[in-house]
């Protein structure tokens, strides 16, 4: 996308599709909007498969340039964990316009006494495009080892543990769980595990996973793992926010045109806004170990809810990064997509995507170079489907 056309986009970015008057981002909220056609298709319902709910999407492309879309099998109720709740995923092979049946990737047996369901969720899928390998994470919580209920310590009945599980065929079969606790979680830590979403591939080949970790006095932070080596081995980076009042967790991250990571976090900060940081690597090295988090900055209404981040690459040649959001100070609404030119410090150019309730989303970017965004939404709240949204920018 050339300069000159973001600029003349700046004054009229319209999508080709059919919307009500309602659906028009006013002025003061959004400058420009971006053009394009979109297609929207319902990837799950509340009560398909005789599943109460399904919540918590990732989206990734594999190398084969397949779509991933992973989820919460919520059995029982809407609630998170701890409760009976799996991990389940959706394979498109032809962009997202055809969906494989379900299938159940991560998922302990539910019978164990006193294990509260002994339910794994929280799903963020990474795909690696060098080995085409592809992994997604859970939070396993045994008991009442989820949220709430976590305590220091590394052990199941301590602690909720960071689980994997992986595939190398593009999606058709995955393993058992593994488990990356002690490679990624400090003892003292109350709590430590994945995005939820999305992880990236850098183009040195290293695996970014976002993530979040409660510290020894019960503070949460947003911070990223890391492999050097195809998800053999996982490192954790610095928290991306440190000696202050503020709490961040759910973050995702994107690899900008220099090289830097881009976070966005969850800000449960009373401002009502995105937090943001952006992760240098060491100067001497050029490695992530020993590399160093820039200030917070605030930016974008955010109700305090998860968001989706992707680096993209016009046609053109133009790098932007996008993000989607519930773009409301108030409520979780309004399912909104930005575009930024300038590594996220601006976003002049936005889309509402969907006027119903919604929640959590991700993005990732299709062979075909169109947009995937699988969000939550609803005519009464957020939990009601989950919907895969394709578009493209002109």
């Amino acid at each position: 996308m050339t300069r000159l056309l973001l600029s003349l986009l700046a004054a009229s970015f319209i999508f080709k599709i059919e919307i009500s008057a309602a659906e028009k981002i006013p002025a003061a909220s959004a400058p420009a909007v971006m053009s394009s056609n979109i297609v929207k298709t319902v990837i799950r319902r509340q009560g398909d498969d005789g599943v109460h709910t399904y919540r918590i999407p990732g989206l990734a492309t594999t190398k084969a340039g397949s779509l991933i879309a992973v989820f919460d099998i919520r059995h029982e109720n809407t609630r998170d964990l701890p409760g009976d709740v799996d991990v389940g995923m959706r394979r498109s092979t032809d962009l997202g316009v055809t969906w494989e049946p379900m299938q159940v990737i991560l998922d302990y047996p539910r019978d164990k006494p006193e294990s509260m369901g002994n339910g794994v969720g929280d799903p963020c899928v990474l795909a690696d495009l060098q080995t085409g390998s592809i992994f997604v994470a859970g939070l396993w919580s045994m008991g009442n080892r989820g949220w709430g209920g976590s305590g220091p310590g590394m052990s199941p009945e301590e602690t909720g543990q960071f689980v994997l599980t992986r595939s190398d065929d593009d999606g058709r079969t995955w393993s058992g769980p593994i488990n990356i606790t002690s490679q990624v979680k400090r003892p003292e830590w109350r709590l430590c595990f994945q995005g939820p979403g999305r992880g990236i591939q850098l183009r040195d080949g290293t695996l970014v996973m976002p993530a979040q970790f409660k510290d020894a006095q019960d503070v949460p932070h947003s911070f990223f793992i890391y492999s050097e080596d195809h998800g053999k081995l996982w490192k954790p980076s610095p928290p991306a926010v440190t000696g202050t009042n503020l709490w961040t967790t759910e973050a995702q991250v994107a690899e900008l045109a220099n090289g830097d990571i881009l976070i966005t976090m969850r800000n449960h900060d009373p401002r009502k806004e995105r937090a943001w940081a952006t992760f240098k690597r060491n100067s001497d090295t050029g490695k992530l170990d020993g590399g160093k988090w820039s200030p917070t900055s605030f930016a974008l209404d955010d109700p305090q809810c998860m968001g989706a981040l992707v680096s993209y690459r016009s046609d053109s040649g133009e790098d932007l990064v996008l993000f989607a959001n519930p773009a409301s100070k108030t409520r979780r609404q309004r399912m909104t997509v930005y575009a930024s030119r300038d590594n996220g410090k601006t976003w002049p150019v936005s889309k509402l995507i969907d006027t119903r309730t919604s929640a959590y989303s991700c993005l990732t970017i299709l062979p075909d170079n169109s947009i995937g965004l699988l969000y939550e939404t609803g005519e009464k709240n957020a939990a009601e489907s989950l919907i895969f949204a394709r578009f493209t920018l002109p």
